[in-house]
Order: C-alpha cells, then sequence, then structure tokens
C-alpha cells in the first residue's frame, strides 16, 4: 500500500517509536514527586519542552504538552478571548481554517460572541489586507492557520501578524501542518500544534501563548501545565513526539526538496493525463507535499475505494464522502470544484517509484468511475432545440447533476441556456465551477419547487 495521507496522519517516525520505547521505562512515574523515578520523568518532560521549545522559536514556560492538537486549539482559543474579554467580543477567522477552529468559533457565537469570516482568494489564501479590513475596536483575538490542510496552500502568516500587532490584537497560528518543515514566520501571539502530523504519536499536542498575551484558561483548575492541559502528563508520547519532530526538522530541508518535486510532477501530469481536471490550491506558495485536484464527472467516495483497490490510501474533501452531503467548507470557500477531490499528501519519504505507478493507474481509475456513471464521451454537435432546456436533477446527489447537464448541453444552441434543477448542496459550487472550466457563462440560480434553478447559458 502507498500511503498518500500524510496530511491526514504521518507514519510514525522511526525516532519517534524509539524514544517511545526507551520512555516507556523511564517516564512512567508521576513527574510532580520528589522521589527518584518522579525526577526522572521530570527530568524527561523539562527536557522534551525545552527542545519543543527551541524548535517552535519560543521560550519553555510559554509552552505547554496538550492532550491533541484539537485541544490545543481549543484551549488557546477560549482561553485568548477570555483572557480579553474586557476588550470586546469579537473573533477573526479565515474561512478554510481546520474544523477545530470553526467549531470553536461556532461555540463563541453561540454565547454570544461575533465572529467574522475573512474570505480567500481562488488560491485558498487570505489576504492580510482582509484581516485589516475585519478588525474593531472589540476584536479580541484573530485566528489563521500557516497552511491549508486540504490544499497545501501558504498563508501570509507574517504579515496578518503584523497587521494583528499594530492593531493590539493577539494572532493565534494554527501550525500543525507546517510546524514539521519549519518554524512559524512573524509576530504571533499563540500557536497549537499536533504531534500525529509530523510524525509523532497521536494524542500530544503543544499549545504556545506568548508573555505578555492575556489569556485565562477554562474549565477545572490544574496545577499540571501551567494550568492549561489538566491531567497526568503522557511523558513517553510527549517524548516521542519531540523526538521526532527534531527528527523531521533535521531532514526537512533536504525532503522538502525532493517531496516538492513530486508533488510538482503530480500537479503537471495530471491535467494531461485525465480531462475534465482542475488542480486546486496555490501553485508556488505552498506545502511540500500535498497536492489537490478535482475530477469532472466523478463520485469522489467511489474513486477513493477504486484507488483503494489499486494499493493507495488517498483523502478527498468531496462532497460525496461526507455523511452530510455538502461540500468541503475549504473548497466552498475557494469557489472550485468540490466533486471527485482528491487529495495527495505525500509522507517523508515517499518513493518515485509509488508517485509513478499512480500516474499511470489514475486515467484508467477515473475512466473507469466516469463510465459507470454514465459520463458522456465527449460533447457533440445536436440541432438545436429549445433557446431553454430545463435539467430536472432533483433528488440527485453529486455528480449527477453536473453529469445531467454535460449530457443535456449538446442540445442548447449557441447563446441557449440550460436551467438545471437541483436539491443537492454541492450543486451551488460544482456547476459554477464546470462553466468555468468549460468556458461557458454561469448566470446564476434563483428559487425552484423542491430546490434551485442553476442558469448556465452558451457561448460557444
Amino acid at each position: 500500500m502507498a500511503y498518500f495521507d500524510a496530511a491526514s496522519a504521518a507514519p510514525l517516525h522511526p525516532v519517534a517509536r524509539q524514544a517511545l520505547l526507551a520512555a516507556l521505562d523511564d517516564g512512567w512515574a508521576d513527574p510532580a514527586r520528589l522521589y527518584r523515578e518522579g525526577r526522572k520523568a521530570r527530568m524527561l518532560l523539562d527536557a522534551a519542552r525545552e527542545a519543543a521549545a527551541e524548535a517552535v522559536g519560543c521560550r519553555a514556560d510559554e509552552l505547554v504538552f496538550t492532550p491533541s492538537g484539537t485541544r490545543a486549539v481549543h484551549t488557546g482559543v477560549a482561553g485568548a478571548l477570555a483572557g480579553r474579554r474586557r476588550v470586546g467580543r469579537h473573533l477573526i477567522v479565515s474561512a478554510v481554517e481546520h474544523s477545530s477552529v470553526l467549531h470553536s468559533a461556532e461555540v463563541f457565537e453561540a454565547e454570544g460572541g461575533s465572529v467574522t469570516q475573512v474570505p480567500v482568494h481562488r488560491t485558498g489564501a487570505v489576504s492580510p489586507s482582509g484581516y485589516a479590513a475585519a478588525l474593531r475596536t472589540d476584536t479580541a483575538l484573530a485566528v489563521l492557520q500557516s497552511a491549508n490542510h486540504e490544499v497545501g496552500t501558504a498563508q501570509p502568516v507574517a504579515e496578518v501578524a503584523e497587521v494583528c500587532r499594530a492593531a493590539g490584537v493577539p494572532l493565534l497560528v494554527d501550525a500543525a501542518q507546517s510546524l514539521g518543515w519549519g518554524p512559524v514566520e512573524g509576530g504571533w501571539s499563540l500557536l497549537a500544534a499536533s504531534a500525529h502530523k509530523w510524525g509523532g504519536p497521536s494524542g500530544v499536542g503543544l499549545l504556545v501563548v506568548r508573555k505578555g498575551v492575556r489569556f485565562a484558561a477554562q474549565g477545572p483548575a490544574d496545577e499540571r501545565e501551567s494550568g492549561r492541559a489538566p491531567g497526568f502528563e503522557n511523558i513517553p508520547a510527549v517524548v516521542a513526539a519531540v523526538a521526532s519532530l527534531r527528527a523531521v526538522r533535521a531532514e526537512a530541508a533536504q525532503e522538502s526538496v525532493r517531496l516538492r518535486e513530486l508533488t510538482e510532477r503530480i500537479r503537471a501530469r495530471v491535467p494531461r493525463l485525465v480531462p475534465e481536471v482542475e488542480v486546486v490550491g496555490d501553485p508556488e506558495h505552498r506545502l511540500p507535499g500535498i497536492v489537490t485536484f478535482s475530477c469532472l464527472y466523478v463520485d469522489g467516495e467511489t474513486l477513493l475505494h477504486e484507488l483503494d483497490r489499486e494499493g493507495f490510501a488517498v483523502s478527498s474533501g468531496s462532497s460525496c464522502t461526507s455523511s452530510t452531503l455538502t461540500p468541503s467548507h475549504v473548497l466552498k470557500a475557494m469557489g472550485v470544484l468540490s466533486e471527485g477531490n482528491v487529495r495527495v499528501s505525500l509522507p517523508p519519504g515517499t518513493a518515485e517509484e509509488d508517485v509513478e505507478r499512480f500516474l499511470a493507474v489514475l486515467p484508467g481509475v477515473v475512466a473507469g468511475v466516469r463510465d459507470k456513471l454514465g459520463v458522456p464521451a465527449a460533447e457533440i454537435s445536436a440541432a438545436p432545440e429549445p433557446a431553454v432546456l430545463v435539467v430536472d436533477a432533483l433528488g440527485k446527489r453529486c455528480p449527477i447533476p453536473v453529469i445531467e447537464l454535460a449530457k443535456a448541453f449538446p442540445g442548447v444552441p449557441v447563446g441557449g441556456t440550460v436551467r438545471v434543477l437541483s436539491d443537492d448542496e454541492a450543486a451551488r459550487l460544482d456547476i459554477p465551477a464546470w462553466c468555468e472550466m468549460r468556458g461557458q457563462e454561469y448566470v446564476g440560480e434563483e428559487p425552484a419547487d423542491g430546490g434551485t434553478a442553476y442558469l448556465v447559458r452558451r457561448l460557444d
């Protein structure tokens, strides 16, 4: 099996495995106790904290270990908002943040706070001016990821941090995807990350709160981890997490060049090998190992299953892989095609041969899925029919509405309009994306019985 889903969880680094086994013998005792075994555990914990702080670029007493990256985000957001409650009850996030950030924002809004979502460009990047425009006198906190988890786009953290600093607003950075590649630049105030993203064990996160940042930990008080991460520290896992962070950092310069070349190969060749494909995300300002593309007329879940049968583990942000049948919020915010979405995220050490085999297998897999769905092989000219053609796709889920649009389109004269009826939320994203890919005009949408009518005008 070629594992191409490192953005979800990287394989355990060999150094992490070694450190974990060693720490199981020496780090099992309570580090708060003064007897010998307790002191040994404390020494391991303190050494791990020092090493993690050096990797992050902060003071050791600014960093605490949490039970997960999600817990680090929740704790950081809640604590910063509570600490600056007197300033106001306004939170700024980007529209493409990880769900842990957006869930924190939902809780804050339900408790009476206000939230502004900063939009992104089609590449998935925010503009610093977007954060500047969102700032208010009652803004308590701003949040921005260092790089996007679905499409790999790197965010302008340093520029946004400077905008926030000038306004006196702390910036929390979710660095889960990027910390293994290097420290986060800029004058950020808080930072959260997760060890399983860089080859450490799951169940370890870290939270950094810079000195001078007003912070009030929420929940019952606890004497451990500065009161910010209650409960007994999992010292063996912490030691393994930090050991793997140092190891991947030592390899990062060389490995990033190699993985970037492999992902560039995928970005360049997939559109040539597979028709009707959109490669998404910033082509330059991006993480080394992530490349994401969307295939028209493809059921995303079926595509992933077929690739799994061929020996490839990949993931998707497609609406078809979600039990809610709604598009990925990241792809939706970017305004790109959501159906048939494939995220390839290569772990360090990925073999070139596996990438080449993936490129050899992919065209046949996509063609097979499209064939099962009855996708037309090509659009051919047909005798003009009505100037407005209605395609009824009510009750049909992605990617059927777009497939039905493609089938009907040859029967529409130039200047004519197709009216696609659909009750699938994904159609709101995928039909405009289809128009952009095919050089046709998306007119807009209007209410219709049982759903929504999406209007497409034929230009050629």
